[in-house]
């Protein structure tokens, strides 16, 4: 028995050694969560390097951004462009061209545009004169046409004014005044005076103003000229104080010098042209104010025929009563 405890006693702590060995074994094995765990430490690092390539497109989007200030200057250089060719053209139209002129330049301009208000003036008014004019002596010379005396047609006339009634007036009084004088010639020779008097007075009336209208046709385009030669002059006086020949310099002081020309010309051929017209239609009314010079003349004709029929008729009578 004795024995048997002794080798108990011996053995207890063989066991407990063995029952204790499995502690630090578990505590060996305790470190082990970490080893398993360090994929999921290391899950991170293997997910790092996906970061780059999920942000790398990242760059590629911003390429666009970073494109758009290059491509902003372009609009903008393209609509700076744009203005300026606007500008040049503004600074090149008529208007401008006349503001920035020299003053004589301008003297010119303002004259030659006053003479082709004028022109255009006198054009509607003699238009309308002249074709009044007509339609009222083409009237009268209807009337008149089948009356037999000077007192009838004055009648048929009525209070009218007209070439036509100075005619029959100037008639009328001539051979009032020639009453008791018994040629018949003298009196038709001083009537025939009287007509080319009122005639003559009537084509200077029915002229008025194409004399102007001769002028301006003949000397606009000399005075245009004039401002053009002292615009060119301004012109190269201005070219040897900048030192340059460049277009954009020499260009402006010209057109504007041309200008004058260009307005002494829009002056000049409508008034030549209005005179041409005015000339012909001047001639055929005067042609009508002979027709009716020469239709008083008839008139007069058979009044003092009439006045000589009668007297004679009166001579005879007496004659045959004696």
């Amino acid at each position: 028995m004795i024995a048997a405890l002794a080798m108990l006693a011996l053995a207890s702590p063989v066991l407990a050694q063995q029952r204790a060995a499995p502690a630090p074994v578990a505590q060996t094995l305790a470190p082990a969560p970490p080893i398993v765990q360090a994929p999921a430490v290391q899950a991170p690092v293997i997910q790092a390097p996906a970061a780059p390539v999920m942000q790398a497109p990242a760059p590629a989007a911003a390429a666009p951004t970073s494109l758009a200030p290059e491509a902003t200057p372009l609009a903008g250089s393209g609509s700076k462009s744009l203005k300026a060719e606007v500008a040049s053209l503004r600074e090149l139209s008529p208007w401008s061209m006349f503001l920035s002129a020299d003053v004589l330049v301008k003297a010119v301009m303002i004259g030659l545009a006053f003479a082709s208000l004028v022109t255009w003036t006198i054009f509607i008014a003699k238009m309308i004169e002249l074709s009044i004019a007509r339609r009222k002596l083409k009237t009268a010379l209807a009337k008149i046409s089948d009356s037999r005396s000077l007192a009838e047609a004055q009648f048929a006339l009525g209070a009218k004014r007209g070439v036509l009634s100075s005619f029959l007036a100037a008639a009328m009084r001539e051979a009032r005044l020639s009453a008791g004088i018994s040629s018949d010639s003298g009196i038709k020779e001083r009537a025939a005076s009287s007509f080319a008097e009122i005639l003559r007075a009537e084509a200077r009336r029915i002229r008025l103003g194409m004399g102007l209208l001769a002028t301006i046709g003949a000397t606009s385009p000399f005075v245009g000229l004039f401002g053009t030669v002292w615009g060119i002059m301004n012109s190269f006086i201005g070219i040897s104080k900048a030192q340059t020949t460049n277009l954009a310099v020499v260009a402006p002081g010209i057109a504007e010098a041309l200008l004058a020309t260009a307005i002494g010309l829009v002056a000049a051929i409508p008034a030549v042209i209005i005179y041409n017209h005015f000339a012909r239609v001047t001639k055929g009314y005067l042609e009508q104010v002979s027709r009716a010079s020469g239709a008083a003349g008839r008139l007069l004709s058979r009044d003092l025929d009439r006045t000589h029929v009668s007297s004679l008729g009166g001579a005879h009578s007496r004659a045959a009563a004696e």
